[in-house]
């Protein structure tokens, strides 16, 4: 399942539940519905860059295998082969939610998803 954040402040930003639950959690609010106000965008931000940090300092605890079909030269004898392609952290899972935390911040606009 996705969840997809907006404003009118950014483009949408996209991420399975499973995924942007962990962020949510840290900022106390509901993976179903919810809202971050433009009063709230700058606390939300802090929370979250504080979580990179710390997440920085723990880096084995903090990678999530990510596994991609890719084209490799048993795919063009119709085998897909899987391969473990990338190791994506909090970081990285997290910075399209902070720039729009950010553009939240400069421009007023509230963020929301599930509505």
């Amino acid at each position: 399942m996705l969840i997809t954040f907006k404003s009118k402040s950014s483009p949408a930003v996209m991420m399975y539940k499973e995924h942007a639950e962990r962020i949510l959690e840290l900022l106390n609010k509901s993976p179903t519905r919810g809202v971050i106000t433009a009063a709230e965008a700058a606390g939300a931000l802090a929370a979250l860059e504080h979580e990179i940090e710390l997440s920085k300092l723990h880096p084995d605890q903090d990678i999530e295998h990510h596994q991609d079909t890719t084209h490799s030269a048993d795919a063009l004898e119709g085998d897909a082969a899987l391969v473990e392609k990338q190791h994506v952290g909090f970081a990285t899972r997290v910075f399209p939610l902070l720039e729009m935390l950010r553009a939240a911040v400069s421009d007023g606009h509230d963020i929301v998803w599930g509505v």
